[in-house]
C-alpha cells in the first residue's frame, strides 16, 4: 500500500488537470483496501472518499480535500473454462487495453472491438464502455466489489449490473461512489466471430485487401487502434477524455423531424421507436469543430471530443461544455449528456 499526502493528480486523469488530493492511496490486493477503509473509519471519516480509476473518465473542477483510492489490483487468472468458452477473472486494475491484447493472444475472443479504450478494468465496468458494435457489459459474468462503506465484499452478477447505453447498476445514484471493483469476470469465447456490423468496419477491412473469412482478431484489434488513432487524440500528447458526451437516444419522430432539414444525419436503429443519432455529427453541424474558448477546445477531427490544449483548468472544460450543450440545444431541441463525471465545486 502507498500514501501520497497533498498529491498532484495529474498524471491520474487523461484531461493532464493538474488537481490536488489531500491524500491518495494506492492499493495492490483486497486485504490492503480492506485495512485501509478500517483505519479510514477509524482515523478519518471526516474526510470524502472517491476512488478513481485510471481518470479516463474524470473532469476534476478543483481540488480534492479528502482521500483517492487507487486499484493496482492486477491478477488474471482463469476461473473456468470448456471447449468453446472461458470465463477469466482479471484485477480491477489492469489497464483495459492491455487486457484486450492479452485475451487475444491467449486466443480468447470478444473484446477486439473495444481496443484502445483508455481506462482500467474496474472502471470499464462501470462506465459500461462500447465501441463499434460492442459493449463491455455484453461480455461480463460478474463483478466482485468491497463496500466503502462497511468493508463487506459482494459478487454482482450480470443480470444484477442492469447494463444499458454507458451505464451501469453503480452509476446510480443509489449505488454510485459506494464500492470498489475489485474483480471483473469476463466470459469470452475461444472461437473468433468478427463484430462488423457498426462504424464501416467492412469497408476498412476491405481497404486492407484482408478477406472477411481469413481475418484473424489481431488484425481486426490493428483496425481498431488505426481507426481511433487517425480520429482521437492520445492523452498523453493532448488531454482529454475521450468521447465527453453520450450519443443521444431520441424517437424515430425527432429523427424525422431533423431530417427534413439534414436529409443524410447519420442515425442508429436502438428499437422499432428509438434510434441513436452522433454527437459529434450534431456538434459539428453547430459549427463547433475545432474551435477553442480559451485553453479548452473541441477537437478538430472529431467534435465528440473536448481538448486541453495545455494549462487548461476543469472549469475551462465545463464552461465548453456548456457552450456546446447550448448551441446543439438551441439548433436541434436535445440536451446533450456528458459521458465525463465531474469531481468537486462547479
Amino acid at each position: 500500500m502507498e500514501f501520497c499526502w497533498n498529491c498532484s493528480l495529474k498524471e491520474y486523469n487523461t484531461f493532464g488537470i493538474d488537481a490536488m488530493a489531500h491524500l491518495l492511496v494506492k492499493y495492490s490486493s483486497e486485504g490492503e483496501l480492506l485495512a485501509f477503509l478500517e483505519q479510514y473509519r477509524r482515523e478519518m471519516s471526516h474526510l470524502p472518499l472517491l476512488h478513481i480509476g485510471a481518470g479516463s473518465n474524470l473532469l476534476f473542477l478543483s481540488d480534492y480535500s479528502g482521500v483517492i483510492l487507487f486499484s493496482e489490483i492486477k491478477d488474471i487468472k482463469i476461473e473456468s473454462e470448456n471447449e468453446d468458452a472461458i470465463l477469466v477473472s482479471v484485477g480491477a486494475g489492469v489497464t483495459h487495453d492491455d487486457f484486450v491484447l492479452y485475451a487475444i493472444q491467449h486466443g480468447w475472443y470478444g473484446l477486439e472491438n473495444l481496443s484502445l479504450i483508455p481506462g482500467q478494468v474496474g472502471s470499464s465496468a462501470v462506465q459500461n464502455i462500447g465501441a463499434y458494435g460492442v459493449e463491455v457489459g455484453d461480455l461480463i459474468k460478474s463483478v466482485q466489489t468491497i463496500s466503502l462503506e462497511d468493508g463487506t465484499c459482494k459478487t454482482w452478477n450480470h443480470d444484477e449490473l442492469a447494463y444499458s447505453y454507458r451505464h451501469s447498476i453503480f452509476k446510480d445514484e443509489a449505488f454510485r461512489g459506494k464500492y470498489a471493483i475489485c474483480h471483473v469476470v469476463f466470459q469470452l469465447k475461444k472461437r473468433f466471430t468478427p463484430c462488423l456490423s457498426y462504424g464501416g468496419l467492412t469497408s476498412f477491412i476491405q481497404a486492407k485487401n484482408i478477406q472477411q473469412e481469413t481475418l484473424s482478431a489481431l488484425q481486426l484489434r490493428e483496425i481498431i487502434i488505426g481507426i481511433r488513432e487517425k480520429k482521437l487524440p492520445d492523452p498523453k500528447v493532448t488531454g482529454n477524455a475521450g468521447s465527453f458526451f453520450m450519443n443521444p437516444i431520441v424517437s424515430n419522430d425527432i429523427l424525422y423531424r431533423i431530417q427534413k432539414q439534414y436529409p443524410d444525419v447519420p442515425s442508429y436503429v436502438v428499437d422499432t421507436e428509438h434510434v441513436k443519432i452522433p454527437a459529434g455529427w450534431l456538434i459539428e453541424q453547430c459549427g463547433w469543430k475545432g474551435k477553442a474558448l480559451g485553453p479548452a477546445a473541441v477537437h478538430d477531427k472529431q467534435a465528440l471530443v473536448l481538448v486541453n490544449r495545455g494549462g487548461a483548468t476543469g472549469k475551462d472544460i465545463l464552461s465548453l461544455c456548456k457552450a456546446v450543450q447550448e448551441s446543439v440545444y438551441e439548433k436541434f431541441g436535445m440536451r446533450l449528456s456528458p459521458e465525463v463525471n465531474f469531481i468537486g465545486g462547479v
